[in-house]
C-alpha cells in the first residue's frame, strides 16, 4: 500500500535569495588590538584583488635577512593606517574641527590605498624593470580604476590623495612629515624588527593633533612626542631601513632584475611567471603604462620574483645565476660604507680584480661591483611640522624645540657605499 504525504511547499524566491555577507568586520592586529572596518564600501575595496595583492608584498623588502621577524606586509600596514585615521578623525571632531561623514570616508579610503601601487619587494621594481614612474603614480592609477568599478565613490578620496581638496589639512593627514602613514610604519616596523628605538607613541601624537588656519598642527604639550618621533625616524633609517646588509640585498635584487631585463632585451629566454614575463620583455614607462599594464602589475608580487630568482640560479648566464644564488643562500656581497665618495680609480681596480677572478667581462662586472650614495634626512623645512602654542600661534618644530640636535636633523646626512664579492 503506497503512502501519500504532502510535502511542504518550497519558496523558490527564498532559494534564489543570496545570503547577505556581514561586511562590518573586526580584525585583530598585534599592535593596536581590534581594528574595525567602518562600512561595506571599504570592506569591498579590501576584498578587491588589487588590494589583496598587498598580502604578497613585503613591507620592508629584504630586511628580514637582517631582522628575521620583519615579515609583515603592505596589507598589515594599510589596515593599521585606516585604524589610526579613524582615531585621528575622532580626535579632531572632539576639538570642534568639522569633518563630514563623506570626508571621513574619503580619508579612510585614501590612506587605505596610499601604498597600493608598490611593486614586488616595495621599491626594487621602481629602479629596475619599470622606469620613470613612481609607486605613488601607480597608486593613483589603481585608485582611478577602482573609482570606475565603484561608480565614482572614490572621487573625493582621489582629490585628497592628490592634494587637490580645498581643505589642506585633509591632504596632510595622508602625506606630510607627520602623517598617518609614518605614524603606523615606524611603530609597526619597530615592532616586527624588535628595534625599540622606533617605538613611537602614535596614540599620543594623534591625541595632540589639531587644526589651525587649515594647517595640521600639534599642540604645545605634544612637542616632546614630536621630538621623539623625529629622533626615532632618524634612528630607524640608520639602524633598519639603511642597514648595510639590507642595503646590499636590495641593490643585488635590483641588479638581478636589471640583468634579467637586459637578457630579455637580447631575446634570451628566461623562466618567469606571466606577469613578470610581461615586464621583462616589454619596455614599461610612464607614457605607455596602459590599463593592460596596470592589470599585469596587479598580478605581480614577491612570489613571482622569488620563484624566478630560484630558477635563475640554474641559468647559463653567469652574472644572473651568481647573483641569484647569492640572494637565495644569503651569501651577499661585501659592503663598505664611508662619509666620502669612493675614488673612481678604486672602483675600477676592484672591477678589474673581480673580472679576472670570476671570469666575467669588464662590461658585466658592474652588476657585482658598484658604488652608490645613501641619504638620511629626518626632517625638512619644506612643509614644517607646526607646534600650536597656548596663545594660538604656530611655529616650526625646529624653532619651537629647545633641543639643539633637532636643527641638525634638518641637514641631510650623505654616506657612500661600495659593494663587491667576498
Amino acid at each position: 500500500m503506497a503512502l501519500h504525504c504532502k510535502l511542504p511547499s518550497i519558496d523558490k524566491k527564498h532559494l534564489l535569495k543570496k545570503k547577505i555577507p556581514n561586511k562590518l568586520k573586526i580584525l585583530n592586529d598585534p599592535i593596536y588590538g581590534f581594528i574595525q572596518i567602518p562600512n561595506s564600501l571599504i570592506f569591498d575595496i579590501i576584498e578587491h584583488p588589487y588590494f589583496q595583492r598587498l598580502r604578497r608584498i613585503a613591507q620592508m623588502g629584504f630586511s628580514n635577512l637582517v631582522y628575521p621577524g620583519a615579515n609583515h606586509t603592505r596589507f598589515h600596514h594599510a589596515l593599521g593606517c585606516i585604524h589610526l585615521m579613524q582615531k585621528a578623525v575622532r580626535v579632531l571632531r572632539f576639538k570642534q574641527i568639522k569633518i563630514s561623514k563623506e570626508e571621513e570616508n574619503a580619508l579612510c579610503i585614501a590612506i587605505l590605498l596610499h601604498d597600493i601601487g608598490h611593486g614586488a619587494f616595495s621599491h626594487a621594481l621602481e629602479h629596475s624593470i619599470v622606469s620613470d614612474i613612481s609607486h605613488e603614480e601607480i597608486s593613483l592609477k589603481f585608485m582611478k580604476k577602482l573609482n570606475k568599478e565603484f561608480d565614482g565613490k572614490l572621487t573625493l578620496a582621489i582629490d585628497i590623495f592628490q592634494r587637490k581638496h580645498p581643505r589642506k589639512f585633509l591632504g596632510q593627514l595622508i602625506s606630510s612629515q607627520l602623517d598617518i602613514d609614518r605614524l603606523d610604519y615606524l611603530r609597526r616596523d619597530s615592532f616586527y624588527t624588535g628595534v625599540t628605538e622606533g617605538n613611537i607613541s602614535s596614540d599620543r601624537l594623534i591625541v595632540m593633533m589639531n587644526v589651525k588656519d587649515d594647517e595640521l598642527v600639534i599642540e604645545q604639550k605634544g612637542i616632546y612626542s614630536v621630538e621623539k618621533f623625529l629622533v626615532a625616524r632618524r634612528l630607524m633609517y640608520w639602524q633598519v631601513y639603511l642597514h648595510k646588509t639590507g642595503l646590499v640585498a636590495e641593490n643585488m635584487l635590483v641588479n638581478v632584475l636589471k640583468r634579467a631585463k637586459e637578457l630579455a632585451e637580447r631575446g634570451v629566454e628566461l623562466f618567469a611567471s606571466t606577469a613578470l614575463h610581461y615586464f621583462l620583455y616589454n619596455q614599461i614607462n610612464k607614457e605607455n603604462f596602459t590599463d593592460k599594464t596596470l592589470e599585469m602589475f596587479s598580478k605581480l608580487d614577491d612570489y613571482d620574483v622569488l620563484s624566478a630568482i630560484k630558477e635563475w640560479t640554474n641559468h647559463d648566464d653567469k652574472v644572473l645565476s651568481l647573483l641569484s644564488q647569492m640572494i637565495v643562500d644569503r651569501k651577499l656581497l661585501r659592503v663598505e660604507i664611508q662619509k666620502d665618495a669612493f675614488d673612481e680609480g678604486q672602483i675600477s681596480r676592484k672591477r678589474e680584480k673581480f673580472s679576472k677572478r670570476l671570469e666575467i667581462s669588464k662590461k658585466d662586472i658592474k652588476y657585482l661591483v658598484f658604488s652608490q650614495e645613501i641619504k638620511n634626512q629626518a626632517y625638512t623645512s619644506n612643509e614644517p611640522i607646526f607646534i600650536l602654542n597656548k596663545k594660538g600661534r604656530i611655529k616650526d618644530i625646529a624653532k619651537a624645540s629647545d633641543q639643539l640636535n633637532l636643527q641638525a636633523l634638518t641637514k641631510p646626512v650623505v654616506k657612500h657605499f661600495i659593494c663587491y664579492p667576498k
